[in-house]
Parts: structure tokens; C-alpha cells; sequence
């Protein structure tokens, strides 16, 4: 709890009391001497504790976290004595956490009773001896008559594999496969996997660690049954085993229900950001470092210009990053202005990654431009990280589901490769190409290296690293803007510089309210419940 804003409480004799407290960088719990916490109620009974509380959002007290719409952690303890006049005694095991968008939780699922469902579950998957696995099947979606429309998909984690278990993606596959492809499981990604995952190209919808589940709009669905819906999906499981377990078998995925009332809308999936590669790399030893993928004006005036000049609406947006990312937004910019952002997430955690609902659905025209700007750290690490598959590796990410659907599936950028290996002294690479990744010719110190051991050999430092930095961010950029399956719309492979940007959107300005003021501002209010005959509990972001 280092560093973290506390609220003490409990009942004492039929009386509840509650304190705002802080623990500083050392762990060490003080009494703060701004009580901004302020009690609603408190009981308690044989069986619970019930505490509730508010606390305005902005505070003007440094030893008070700003709530804000970013992810907030929250760590909760309790200890079945009172807190006395020394202070709170230590919780032991009694603890638990759970990040949370306080001021966005999300919708309920409102489930009509009896509505069907299918599941699209791996059955005793033997997840390998190594860190990191992508595990595909392909499964035929549920048969239908006429068109349904999903309306709500929810994980199925095997109990015990929450953290097993980093993300599960949904590809709409060739309609006319072999069902003899349906029978088993393979890698992804590996050279002896089944050639109809090739085929599996359109992403259809994507779940992340740290996610309930997503309930769509009443307006909008996942169409099936029709003649371009899917007829089979690959099911793409990520387990992240950094501990080598050994022996552990899964039966994880995914749960959708479905209903024959039809919505207004069928939705879609655009996958932007930095599309996954080597050429996407950040240094060693940087405190920050700033990645930015562009969903290119370019592409969106072909793509959306063609299918659909009245523009989409974007409903929801999953933002997505490995284990170096601290934050994340998603930028939208029209006419070289830039609007507020979709989305964003200025305390990003890797184990907290879910759709989340727009407030205000937001229009997509032909000619916008998004950016999807990710900050990193890398200063514990001595290596490159590099654009890959794997939780060291690094991705920059944003999936924007909108509707009505349009042929458009990923919409994404990466900076030229020449002007990377220029900023390490590299004069020539070996050609013809013929490994991946490729050699380097000249210079001497770098001959017959791969350019990624040459990148590692260079001597970074954190001013080279912010030189470097800023230098990518200027590079011409590759684009890709590519259709459902494996077409592509003519824009996809050009090279465009990165936009120039007129104005930059302002964050919209909030006042903190010391404790003295009224309490003007924004409110929240928290219910916390345990289910214990308890006295003291802890409650801090």
C-alpha cells in the first residue's frame, strides 16, 4: 500500500466511525490531517459490516489520489480489532484488490431470463512448459435459421486460471472450411499450425485479463446467420506463464448469448494503433517512452468514404498494451484538430483490460485521423523491447467497436525501419534479404548482425533513448488499412508522414474542493460490504 490514499473505518459498539488516512513511500500509515472522507452510514450485524462513504474527486490534499476516469486500483484489508488511539493494526492475509474505472463501471448485464447462449470452450488444453502460448481452434458458430443478434459475451475462465489466462480473441474464418479443421487445437503463430488459421483474419471480438465481460448497447448487435457473418471463428487463447508451470491443463473461453429480436444495428470491430512488429521498438532504461499508431486519414477516407460517407458511430473502446505500458489514449482528430480523446487511461494496468463504453457515442467520419499514443516504461530493463506477441514484448493497441458495420478491420501504422537503423550509425543491410530478421552489412562493429542484435548493441542512454524518441514520432509511416479476410483497400502498404496538428485538445479543467469548502463538486459515493463480523477495515486507492 505504498503511497496510497486510506480510508479506516468500522463500528464500535452500534457506532460507526471513519478516518482518512496515507501511507507514504516507506509503507508507514499516517493519520491525515485533511479528513476528506465523509460517513454516510455504518452497521454491522452477527454476519457483516456495512460502510458508506464519499469523498469529492478532486481534493486540493497531496495526500489524496485524484479520482479520475483512468483505472484506479483499489486494495481493501480489514482486522477483526478496533483501531486504537496508536493507530490501525496490521491486516495480515485479510486483504484483496481489484482494479476499477470508478466514474465508468460499465452497464450491468441485463440478460432477458431464458435467452439462449453457446460457449466456444477449449476442452483440457495442455498449455505448454514456457512463458508465453497463443493457443488456436476453430469452432462453427451456433446454426441458426435467420439472423440473430449476439448481444452479450462473457469469459469462461477455468477456476484457479484468472491469471493464466491473459486474453482470448474471436476471428471470423473462411465460411467455406473443412469441419475436419474443427476437430483440434493448435499454436498459433507456429510453423506446423493448420493452414485454415490463415484464413482467420477479421477480428470479431476481443476479451482481456481483468474483464467481465460486455453487454451491447439495446440498439446494436453482433450479427449471425447471414451470408456474411461468420460461419466459423478462431478462438485465440493467450496463457501468460511467466512461473513455468508445469502440468496445467485448461478449459477456458467464451460464452455469448444470443436472441432472434433483432436490433437497429450490427456492429463492427476496427483494430488501430501500432501494427505488430519488430520495427516498432523501445529502448532500455527510459523512465518514458511514447509510441504512436495513426488510423490514417488516408485509409479512413478510402475505407469509409466508399462504404459508408455518413460515418460510423464508435460505441466502445478496448485499449491494449503489454507490460510496459503506464497509460494509453486514443486521439481523434478532424480536419487537423484534434476533439477529445475516445478514450483513454492515464494509470494503464496490464490486468485490467476491458471494452469500455463511451458516455457519448462518437461520430467517424471519412478523412478523421486517429492516434493511438501509448506511454511505456523500460528503465528497469537492460534489452530492446520490442512490437511482438509475448508479454515482454510490446504492443500499442485500441479496439474501437462502432456500428453499422463497414468492410474495414484494421486500420494501423509503423515507422519506417531506414530511419531507426540510421539513428545507430547502420549505412547498409545484406541483399537480398533472405532471414528474418535481416543482417546488417556495414558498418564493421555491426556486420553480420541481426538488426535487432544491433539495436541491443548500441550504447543507450536516456538522452540518446529521448533523441530516439522523438525522431520515430517524425518518421514516414507505413500504413496498413486492410479489409475483412485477407483483402486489403488500396491505401494499405503507402508510406505518409504523420500528420501535422493544428491544435491540441485541452483536458477538460476540474476544481478541487479543500475540506473547508462546500462540497460543490463532483461526489462519489462508496458501499463497502464484508461479509465478516469486522471492526476495522481498510479501504485505499
Amino acid at each position: 500500500m505504498a503511497s496510497s490514499d486510506i480510508v479506516i473505518g468500522g463500528v464500535t459498539d452500534g457506532t460507526p466511525y471513519l478516518q482518512d488516512y496515507f501511507a507514504d513511500a516507506n509503507r508507514k500509515v499516517h493519520r491525515d490531517v485533511q479528513q476528506n472522507y465523509r460517513l454516510q452510514y455504518g452497521r454491522e450485524n452477527s454476519t457483516h459490516t456495512v460502510l458508506a462513504f464519499s469523498r469529492d474527486l478532486l481534493t486540493c490534499d497531496t495526500s489524496d489520489k485524484d479520482i479520475t476516469e483512468s483505472t484506479v486500483r483499489v486494495i481493501w484489508a480489514y482486522h477483526s480489532e478496533d483501531v486504537e488511539p496508536s493507530g490501525p493494526m496490521y491486516h495480515g492475509v485479510n486483504r484483496g484488490r481489484k482494479s476499477m474505472r470508478l466514474l465508468n463501471p460499465g452497464i450491468k448485464a441485463n440478460i432477458p431470463s431464458g435467452i439462449d447462449f453457446f460457449n466456444l470452450q477449449n476442452i483440457n488444453v495442455p498449455v505448454p512448459f514456457k512463458d508465453t502460448t497463443y493457443w488456436c481452434q476453430i469452432f462453427k458458430i451456433q446454426e441458426v435459421q435467420k439472423k440473430h443478434h449476439i448481444i452479450r459475451i462473457e469469459p469462461l475462465i477455468q477456476r484457479g486460471h484468472e491469471n493464466l489466462v491473459h486474453h482470448i480473441l474471436l476471428y471470423q474464418c473462411d465460411s467455406s472450411l473443412n469441419e475436419s479443421e474443427l476437430e483440434a487445437g493448435h499454436e498459433c503463430y507456429h510453423p506446423n499450425m493448420p493452414d485454415s488459421f490463415l484464413t482467420c483474419e477479421t477480428i470479431v471480438f476481443a476479451w482481456a485479463i481483468g474483464g467481465e465481460g460486455f453487454t451491447y448497447p439495446p440498439h446494436v448487435g453482433l450479427s449471425i446467420g447471414t451470408s456474411i457473418d461468420p460461419v466459423y471463428v478462431l478462438m485465440e487463447v493467450h496463457y501468460d506463464n511467466p512461473a513455468f508451470q508445469q502440468g496445467v491443463v485448461d478449459s477456458s473461453g467464451l460464452r455469448l448469448f444470443y436472441t432472434p429480436e433483432l436490433r437497429q444495428y450490427d456492429a463492427g470491430v476496427i483494430e488501430t494503433g501500432v501494427w505488430v512488429s519488430l520495427y516498432h521498438m523501445l529502448p532500455p532504461g527510459m523512465q518514458e517512452y511514447v509510441s504512436e499508431g495513426h488510423c490514417t486519414r488516408e485509409c479512413l477516407q478510402e475505407s469509409l468514404g466508399q462504404e459508408m460517407p455518413s460515418g460510423v458511430r464508435v460505441f466502445a473502446v478496448l485499449m491494449h498494451a503489454h507490460l510496459a505500458g503506464r497509460a494509453i489514449r486514443t486521439r481523434h482528430f478532424r480536419e487537423q484538430k484534434e476533439l477529445q480523446p475516445l478514450s483513454h487511461d492515464e494509470e494503464f494496468d496490464f490486468n485490467f483490460q476491458e471494452f469500455q463504453l463511451l458516455k457519448d457515442e462518437r461520430l467517424l467520419l471519412p478523412g478523421d485521423n486517429l492516434i493511438t499514443e501509448c506511454k511505456y516504461t523500460t528503465k528497469d530493463r537492460q534489452n530492446m523491447t520490442w512490437g511482438g506477441l509475448t508479454t515482454r514484448d510490446e504492443m500499442c493497441l485500441s479496439y474501437l467497436l462502432y456500428y453499422p458495420r463497414v468492410n474495414l478491420a484494421r486500420c494501423e501504422s509503423l515507422p519506417e525501419i531506414t530511419g531507426q537503423l540510421k539513428f545507430i550509425g547502420v549505412k547498409e543491410i545484406q541483399v537480398p534479404v533472405t532471414t528474418w530478421p535481416f543482417m546488417i552489412k556495414s558498418p564493421k562493429k555491426y556486420s553480420n548482425l541481426s538488426f535487432t542484435e544491433a539495436m541491443d548493441k548500441y550504447r543507450w542512454s536516456k538522452n540518446r533513448g529521448r533523441s530516439f524518441n522523438e525522431m520515430v514520432l517524425q518518421l514516414p509511416m507505413n500504413v496498413r488499412c486492410s479489409k475483412w479476410g485477407q483483402d486489403e483497400w488500396s491505401i494499405q502498404g503507402t508510406i505518409v508522414s504523420p500528420p501535422e496538428v493544428k491544435s491540441e485538445v485541452k483536458p477538460p479543467s476540474m476544481v478541487c474542493h479543500s475540506a473547508s469548502e462546500p462540497h460543490s463538486g463532483m461526489v462519489l459515493l462508496f458501499t463497502m460490504c464484508l461479509t465478516y463480523s469486522i471492526v476495522q477495515t481498510c479501504f485505499s486507492l
